[in-house]
């Protein structure tokens, strides 16, 4: 397949004319498919339909502990769920707050307690000069709206195949007291699915902040979302490897069973150092009573112990596995050798990451939306939603059914095709 780059400009008008012919046959069909947002489809939240059954009015609502989960107490979460989420995050029950449905939520209350109260005692970031977080990109656009919703200065790092450039991360840490945070997502990372290297975790564990109030926000959203049964990417415990570096409170770890169970009714949690923990409780102990214990008692009762949730993910890898394919399939039979695009092949997590040509990625998502298929804005993975390149587009195959995602499929393959014409057609 020749690439579009040593064409001609009359072999690009040929291209482009069948092009134009396949968009109008595309265009009467109107299609209305969404793939704008990492959502569950249907048969994936079926999956979690008997953990209603679990408990009802017949229910004993005690935990193993005796405690009434119908009653206050038990602000950083029941016994089993604590064990439960410490077990899915890999580190000690002690270390785990469990919370309400949304880690999103525990981000953004973490981010208010610092701006408002300081960070274990420190100034208030509200009254420092300059606060700046660092964001790898392309990363999740829902941590750059909390940052960019306070007031901070956000300042991008590229986000290489094993992990942020460490490099940039040392120098702006190290060396710069205003610099108050990373976003991490360090498995199946939103929205590329990479996975962090041992030596980026170590790097991250060894940093010496100029900042005393510097942590790093390590959201490890999809830590047991493997597509593949046999093949699991695997990364080293964070907070181990802060503890070995003498750095135990410079980590706050964030997970949630948001894509486990139901979305809109799930448990999340935060994990960190004891120091860190006492001072979140004491603080959470002004806030609230306390989160839906008899949701956490559900989850606990329904999964039982991680081996359950281990099981459960393999019938969610199941259901994602064709969606999955069905992109990465279409990408590499429609665009292979056509050099108008980079993608990488993700062993896990919610979306596929594809880079156009530099100034098509916008061009490419208003096309699929004139033909029903709906993305992520362009841009929305990096902070203020500016992409310098405009260039990155996240895909995210798990709502539509396997059948509509190969439609949307080729719909995306089309719209980058004809952009690309559109592009070199312009600079000739």
């Amino acid at each position: 397949m020749k690439a579009y780059k040593d064409m001609d400009r009359d072999e690009l008008l040929t291209v482009k004319a069948a092009l134009e012919e396949e968009y109008k046959v595309i265009e009467a069909k109107g299609l209305n498919l969404n793939m704008a947002r990492g959502k569950p489809g249907f048969s994936q939240l079926a999956l979690s339909m008997p953990m209603l059954d679990v408990i009802n009015s017949e229910s004993d609502m005690r935990t193993v502990l005796g405690n009434d989960t119908r009653n206050y107490g038990d602000l950083d979460g029941i016994g089993e769920s604590r064990k439960l989420m410490a077990d899915m995050m890999s580190v000690q029950k002690d270390n785990v707050i469990v919370c309400g449905n949304s880690s999103l939520n525990v981000m953004y209350d973490t981010i208010a307690r610092s701006v408002t109260h300081g960070v274990m005692g420190g100034t208030p970031w509200s009254k420092q000069d300059k606060v700046k977080f660092l964001c790898p990109v392309p990363g999740y656009d829902r941590h750059f709206k909390i940052t960019e919703f306070f007031g901070i200065e956000m300042i991008n790092i590229p986000l290489h195949d094993d992990g942020p450039d460490m490099d940039m991360v040392e120098k702006y840490v190290n060396g710069d007291a205003a610099v108050k945070g990373i976003w991490c997502v360090p498995k199946y990372s939103n929205p590329t699915g990479i996975s962090y290297s041992d030596e980026v975790v170590r790097r991250f564990a060894n940093l010496k902040p100029a900042a005393d109030d510097f942590r790093i926000y390590w959201d490890n959203a999809y830590c047991i979302h493997h597509l593949y049964d046999d093949v699991h990417d695997e990364i080293l415990n964070i907070l181990e490897e802060c503890e070995k570096a003498g750095n135990p409170d410079m980590v706050y770890i964030f997970s949630s069973t948001s894509k486990i169970s139901f979305p809109g009714s799930g448990i999340s949690a935060i994990a960190a150092s004891l120091n860190n923990i006492e001072h979140i409780k004491k603080q959470m102990s002004i806030q609230t009573i306390g989160h839906d214990k008899i949701n956490q008692l559900r989850h606990a009762r329904f999964f039982k112990d991680i081996d359950g949730l281990m099981a459960h993910m393999k019938q969610h890898a199941k259901l994602l596995r064709p969606k999955f394919e069905a992109v990465l399939n279409t990408l590499e039979s429609e665009l292979g050798g056509l050099e108008i695009g980079t993608w990488i092949k993700p062993r896990g997590g919610y979306f596929v990451s594809f880079d156009s040509l530099p100034g098509c990625a916008k061009n490419i998502v208003a096309k699929c939306k004139d033909l029903g298929v709906v993305l992520t804005d362009a841009g929305a993975t990096f902070p203020y939603g500016k992409d310098p390149n405009n260039s990155n587009i996240r895909i995210a195959p798990t709502f539509p059914t396997p059948e509509e995602m190969q439609e949307a499929a080729e719909v995306f393959v089309l719209c980058v095709k004809l952009a690309s014409v559109e592009k070199y057609l312009t600079a000739n």
